[in-house]
């Protein structure tokens, strides 16, 4: 993560306070961040998913000394279910991460099985309290049912969190209701009680009366591409499972290990009054079965 990533800085304090060792690339390269990896013998990885497609797609791989990096956490989005599959068997890790939050606030919620439950972004970090309300709604008390698509909303009364945005009266009454902050991403609750992010309330499109994701037309259209390539391949991905333009920079690790590695996602403050659609488990089935897997690419560079 680069250092003016919310957990690039973060994490960079946090190795000086366990005497750890931080070691970050001025710009990522998969090569270069392998040979740092045996040499400085990295036992934590934590970058966006498209660097780690990046880095176990790399042809030096299999040779690689990788076998020091026990721990993995990820962020800046959700990792399709194919490339979790890869990075799992690439590395083995004793511990795989999903940290989603922002810098507003830091931490929403941290999903510590980030390969058994692909796509969660699994429960409210310590300190924290996150609820999905129905889109359209300005009040926290809106609450979402069970596998509904709403917008995340999460807690201010934690110590991580942001007052407001400096000199933004716009943001501020965009975003912040009745001590909640309006993270502007869409998503849904299952019946654990895991959080699934699905997309961004601003970029939602209505059709025909339901609330379709840019990210499912875009990982449909991905897996399309590549089955059209290699017609005997499977498809399927998770909710969520979008993808981010690859990072410029920085490659972060440490020695001792921090035991809550993780992500923290963009979040601008946006919301938009849109239908409602409640998708069950059944029907949220059939519409990821209208998505892909093996569609483990992220967007294409």
């Amino acid at each position: 993560m680069p250092l003016y990533h919310t957990m690039g800085v973060r994490s960079l304090l946090a190795m000086a306070l366990i005497d750890g060792a931080f070691i970050c690339l001025p710009r990522f390269d998969p090569a270069a961040a392998l040979d740092l990896i045996a040499r400085e013998r990295i036992s934590n990885l934590y970058l966006v998913p498209t660097l780690y497609h990046d880095l176990v797609g790399h042809p030096n791989f299999a040779a690689a000394d990788t076998g020091s990096v026990r721990k993995l956490g990820f962020a800046g989005a959700a990792m399709p279910e194919g490339l979790l599959k890869r990075v799992e068997m690439a590395f083995r890790p004793e511990l795989f991460v999903n940290h989603y939050g922002s810098s507003e606030i830091y931490t929403f919620t941290i999903e510590p099985r980030a390969a058994t439950k692909p796509g969660s972004a699994g429960k409210a970090g310590l300190n924290q309290r996150i609820r999905v309300v129905k889109l359209g709604a300005d009040s926290p008390d809106a609450i979402a049912t069970p596998f509904e698509e709403g917008q995340i909303i999460t807690d201010m009364a934690s110590d991580e969190a942001f007052e407001g945005y400096w000199q933004r009266p716009d943001g501020d009454a965009r975003a912040l209701h009745g001590g909640w902050y309006f993270t502007g991403d869409t998503g849904y609750l299952d019946a654990e009680g895991d959080l699934f992010v699905t997309g961004r309330v601003d970029d939602m499109i209505v059709s025909g009366g339901e609330n379709v994701s840019p990210g499912e037309i875009e990982s449909l259209c991905r897996c399309t591409r590549r089955s059209r390539r290699s017609p005997s391949s499977a498809c399927r991905t998770s909710a969520g499972a979008s993808a981010l333009p690859p990072s410029s920079n920085a490659l972060l690790q440490s020695r001792p290990m921090l035991s809550t590695p993780g992500a923290a996602s963009r979040a601008s403050p946006a919301s938009s009054a849109r239908a409602t659609t409640s998708l069950s488990p059944r029907s949220r089935s059939r519409r990821s079965a209208r998505s892909c897997a093996g569609c483990s690419l992220p967007a294409e560079q």
